[in-house]
């Protein structure tokens, strides 16, 4: 889209030689923090000689896939239940998720999101060895919505809190989901309102 254009333009003449400069070393420094705090818990595709990634890392959970049925999808669901907006899924490997931090993110951002991660590998870890049911888990159901969370009957096997409060820091400031998990492929394929009608929402209102 040519609009995106003046954007682009207005950022690099603001930015100049230096500040991009700048910008670049520092989203290979965010790129790179991210990388050696989830390596012990992800396989990380594409590092250099010295284990290094550029201004991305590439978090491999195919081998988690094999191990405990859970899917990138359902890590990307669930990263909604920690507050965050899931990074670039199955692109450019299948299975993966390519995290892109910019250089704008503070360490405190890029170390709530490694915690997310980490957090969720421990929720895998559970369903492999059975202490979480392979079906009937936090992953599988995300995102959880907070109508889901008040209704008078809890449909899983695992606790509330485990569902919408995985770290004790979303007590304090918490995201909640508009809507649970979705069927991406039909909206993928059918791009039509498929809302209820105008009528039902006046029924509410009145």
């Amino acid at each position: 889209s040519a609009g995106i254009l003046p954007i682009s333009y207005a950022y690099i003449k603001m930015m100049g030689r230096d500040g991009l400069l700048e910008a670049t070393r520092s989203a290979i420094l965010n790129a790179n923090y991210i990388a050696h705090r989830l390596r012990e818990h992800y396989p990380v595709l594409y590092t250099g000689p010295n284990g290094m990634v550029a201004h991305e890392c590439i978090v491999d959970l195919r081998p988690l896939k094999e191990s405990s049925g859970i899917t990138v999808e359902d890590v990307a669901k669930r990263l909604i239940d920690y507050g965050f907006h899931a990074p670039t899924m199955s692109f450019p490997v299948a299975g993966t998720l390519m995290i892109e931090p910019t250089e704008s993110e503070s360490k405190a951002e890029l170390d709530r999101f490694c915690e997310a991660m980490i957090c969720i590998r421990q929720e895998i870890r559970a369903v492999e060895t059975g202490t979480l049911d392979a079906e009937d888990n936090p992953l599988r159901n995300a995102p959880h919505t907070i109508a889901e969370l008040t209704d008078e009957e809890w449909q899983h096997c695992y606790s509330r809190a485990q569902a919408v409060y995985p770290v004790a820091a979303l007590r304090a400031g918490k995201y909640w989901s508009p809507v649970g998990r979705i069927d991406n492929v039909y909206g993928d394929r059918n791009l039509v309102c498929s809302c209820p009608a105008l009528s039902e929402y006046a029924d509410e209102l009145a």
